[in-house]
């Protein structure tokens, strides 16, 4: 086989484009593609906030929950010692008042 004749099989090898590409075809198939990939990363970006958001509220309702756990617990020992002390001198005095007649 000489050099030329490698050269021409060659040639007949090569691919031959014979149909008309549409431009507008070929431009829609790579911006579906971007599109996709937009909506791929706008369904990941909103799903990770709305799991940061939702961990950060559920955190937040634990510290007011706790705050006010202690904020209602410290005043019923402040004044319920009181409200039962005047509960029991209120109706004492109404018993002894009853005894009197």
């Amino acid at each position: 086989m000489s050099m030329p004749e490698a050269a021409g099989q060659a040639d007949d090898d090569l691919p031959v484009l014979t149909e008309v590409v549409d431009a507008s075809a070929a431009l829609s198939h790579p911006r579906k593609d971007y599109d996709t990939l937009i909506a791929e990363l706008q369904t990941e970006l909103a799903s990770a906030t709305l799991n940061l958001a939702e961990g950060m509220l559920h955190a937040a309702f634990r510290e007011m929950e706790a705050t006010l756990f202690e904020q209602v617990s410290n005043r019923l020992r402040q004044e319920l010692p009181e409200l039962i002390d005047r509960t029991l001198r209120d109706h004492l005095e109404d018993a002894g008042d009853t005894d009197d007649e």
